[in-house]
């Protein structure tokens, strides 16, 4: 007896739910509530989840691909987790439109929430098989559920979304009357074929009609659009790339039906019908993500950055999310033009069969925008690929953490000298070997000694100027040269302009051998270090994230050109003066020098040979090349190691990095306007004993010995 009366309790409560939609005109607009299968068990609870429902579907913004761009426009790479791009009705071809309403709810715009003809219909199939089975939704219900699906975060909501219940049936239902009361039935179409799957990775009918036929969706015609209709019952199953015997029935199914309710005629369905279903080798995939990229490692950092940005999210979980769905336009500033010639160059001088690797990076001097990126071995798992970028610091996403740079390390002494007011002149001693083991050179914390330590030149040795001595890159002056100025001051100037150890992400180690180059830097840190010198000082971040703007095309906040004045004008001057005679005839870099522009660089030789460098630049853009052993443990060059497919048998920074930095420079100068150095003083240029006879502005005997 108690049994029973629960069960009229069950059956009042739902009674009442559907009286009180009768009641609201629901029912009169065309809605109807399959109410045959809740005699059982847990109807209370179906009527108690539709009673609690909001009246309002609150819709989160749909997933749209984002775009990376070059900085002349062209696309770099996709970002998505749904291929997706929203156009409005108007955009969207009218026989599309027709299409889809005649095969998934043909009286779409005579009824309400519910089509009551068709739910009845899907009611008693269901009751007939004894389960319930999907069909009978109204394209507002269908909405409605992709529109849960799209919101729902976790997977118990997904499994809640896609339920095979009356609840659920019930839950969209409720949203689905709150829909056709806030927006017309347009809008809802509008909404839904922006929405729905088309099938192998395709979101909307815009990416859809691009990826299976490479046109825009208002340029759909009949067989084109009835194909892409039959595919939102079963985007996977119906889908033409898998099975396109199964794809064509569909398709033609959707052109009968258009002809049983008299959308087309006669002789359009039968054009139509003999029309092939579809070009397989025309589809269009949309790569997704930087491994698909035209420059995939200059993609991979360029996503870093943008992960770093907090204009796109409170977390790197959500700016993440929020790149693959925020349908946004990164506008980069890799030049493609100067990007081929750094390309070029590498092709040129390296395989990616080699056993070395060869990197450049491209810099404009007073902007920090970074104009290429390039590396011998190409993107990906397989042999003689690496996800590695060679050019950026271990912090970055695939980011290698740098090679010890050599000699390239002197510029910041010769910075660190200039500004302390020891001009170009300046003599010193510098025998071919020289004992250090055991001297002090102070730092900025007191001092340092390295007990055993011999170094000699591998150049030229004698009686030098700080001229003579950049040109022939004498290790024995320089080493000198830094004792006296003091490690702490050469430290400074390299941190201004932006180097730091880029495994560690510390600051360079303040040892006696610091001139020499024992830090690790990449191409880029280093690159835009030198591009310092060439803007006079100025020293400007690395830019690679030029405009990030949402879909709507509003700009979001996104770190712009920074710069600074890093060191004095007048002393980046002497600098650029120094290094300009190491690309004369005898200098180290004077084999390198093309044209009639200004030129300044360094070359850079670690020890052992393990890494090669020469970094350069013109007033108008500079550039690192490095060449190097990427395997742990490092070994030496000259031995067992390729590049450009032969033995290298003298790893030069000159003769091996030079090349690389020579050619790319060429290239990508080329049609810029000729830009000069600025002359420096005179202080800097000579001493106040530079009238003297020669040898008479050397320094002192006791100032020849280190200690």
């Amino acid at each position: 007896m108690r049994a029973d009366t629960g069960g009229r309790s069950r059956a009042r409560s739902l009674i009442t739910f559907i009286g009180v939609s009768v009641l609201s005109g629901a029912l009169a607009a065309g809605l109807a509530v399959p109410f045959a299968g809740f005699a059982g068990r847990g109807s209370e609870q179906v009527a108690e989840t539709v009673q609690n429902l909001p009246r309002e579907l609150d819709v989160d913004p749909v997933a749209v691909r984002s775009r990376i761009l070059a900085a002349d426009g062209t696309l770099i790479a996709t970002l998505y987790e749904q291929n997706r791009i929203p156009v409005p009705l108007a955009a969207m071809s009218p026989i599309m439109l027709k299409a889809i309403v005649a095969i998934e709810d043909s009286r779409f715009y005579d009824h309400g929430a519910l089509d009551l003809k068709g739910t009845l219909r899907a009611m008693i199939r269901n009751q007939t098989e004894g389960e319930v089975q999907q069909g009978g939704s109204s394209i507002t219900q269908q909405y409605v559920k992709l529109s849960l699906v799209e919101k729902a975060k976790s997977a118990a909501a997904r499994r809640r979304a896609t339920e095979v219940s009356y609840q659920r049936k019930l839950t969209e239902l409720r949203y689905a009357i709150a829909v056709e009361s806030e927006l017309s039935k347009d809008e809802i179409l509008e909404r839904y074929l922006n929405l729905v799957n088309f099938g192998d990775g395709a979101y909307g009918v815009q990416a859809a009609s691009q990826h299976y036929f490479r046109t825009t969706a208002d340029k759909l015609t009949l067989p084109q659009a009835a194909l892409l209709a039959g595919l939102v019952k079963n985007p996977t199953g119906y889908d033409p790339t898998n099975d396109l015997a199964r794809a064509k029935a569909r398709r033609d199914l959707v052109l009968r039906r258009m002809l049983e309710l008299g959308v087309i005629s006669l002789h359009q369905a039968k054009q139509a019908l003999k029309a092939p279903v579809i070009n397989l080798s025309r589809v269009e995939p949309v790569p997704n993500g930087c491994a698909n990229s035209r420059y995939p490692f200059y993609c991979d950092y360029v996503v870093s950055k943008l992960l770093e940005n907090p204009a796109l999210g409170a977390t790197i979980r959500d700016r993440d999310h929020y790149l693959k769905t925020g349908g946004l336009t990164i506008r980069t500033t890799i030049d493609p033009r100067i990007q081929a010639a750094a390309q070029a160059s590498i092709e040129a001088h390296s395989k990616p069969t080699d056993t070395a690797i060869a990197a450049i990076t491209m810099v404009q001097p007073g902007t920090g925008v970074v104009k290429a990126m390039v590396q011998s071995k190409p993107y990906g798992n397989g042999r003689n690929h690496t996800n590695y970028n060679y050019n950026v610091e271990k912090s970055y996403a695939g980011g290698y953490g740098g090679f010890q740079n050599g000699s390239t390390m002197k510029a910041f002494t010769i910075a660190a000298a200039l500004q302390k007011g020891i001009p170009m002149d300046y003599r010193i001693n510098s025998p071919q070997q020289i004992n250090l083991s055991g001297k002090k050179f102070t730092t900025c914390t007191g001092f340092t000694r390295d007990p055993d330590y011999t170094p000699q030149n591998s150049t030229h040795s004698g009686d030098l100027t700080m001229v003579e001595a950049a040109r022939f890159s004498t290790n024995t002056y320089f080493l000198q040269l830094s004792q006296r100025v003091g490690l702490c001051p050469i430290a400074g100037v390299a941190a201004r302009l932006g180097m730091y150890n880029a495994q560690t992400g510390g600051p360079l180690d303040q040892v006696v051998s610091m001139t020499l180059g024992v830090g690790y830097v990449t191409p880029l840190m280093l690159s835009n270090a030198y591009a310092t010198f060439a803007a006079r000082g100025k020293y400007c971040k690395p830019l690679v994230v030029a405009t990030v703007r949402d879909k709507s095309g509003k700009y979001i906040d996104t770190p712009q050109i920074e710069c600074k004045q890093a060191i004095p004008r007048q002393v980046a001057d002497g600098v650029n003066r120094v290094l300009s005679e190491v690309m004369m005839p005898g200098g180290t870099g004077g084999r390198l020098r093309f044209g009639t522009r200004d030129m300044a660089g360094k070359t850079g030789t670690i020890q052992q040979n393990l890494a090669v460098w020469f970094c350069g630049y013109t007033p108008n853009l500079a550039a690192a090349a490095v060449v190097a052993d990427a395997n742990l443990p490092y070994t030496n060059l000259m031995y067992r190691h390729t590049l450009d497919g032969r033995d290298i048998a003298d790893p030069t920074g000159s003769g091996t990095a030079g090349p690389l930095w020579q050619t790319a420079m060429q290239g990508a100068l080329r049609g810029m306007p000729v830009k000069r150095f600025v002359s420096p003083p005179s202080r800097l240029v000579r001493g106040p004993d530079s009238a003297a006879k020669p040898g008479e502005n050397k320094p002192k005997p006791n100032e020849n010995r280190p200690g």
